[in-house]
């Protein structure tokens, strides 16, 4: 059996997480919540810092898909919306 550790916990939501993405390069975490942000963090050499908080989306975020060269994230929402 393989053990995992806790790297960190990271805080910045103001309400439950509901979907995760990694970049394809794995150098970025983005986290989509039910306080309809988006969090952008920093997942080089695991420091998870956070990046910066999306704004737009008027409900929960419910999937977030980056492009295959990962330039692009996506999200969509309970709104109806994919910004």
């Amino acid at each position: 059996n393989r053990s995992y550790d806790k790297i960190r916990t990271l805080t910045g939501h103001s309400d439950s997480v509901l979907v995760l993405a990694y970049s394809p390069d794995g150098y970025v975490l983005a986290s989509g919540s039910l306080d309809k942000t988006v969090i952008i963090w920093d997942a080089k050499n695991r420091s998870y810092d956070k990046i910066r908080t999306l704004t737009g989306h008027s409900d929960s975020v419910l999937v977030l898909a980056y492009s295959p060269d990962g330039y692009v994230l996506a999200s969509g929402s309970l709104d109806k919306t994919v910004i």
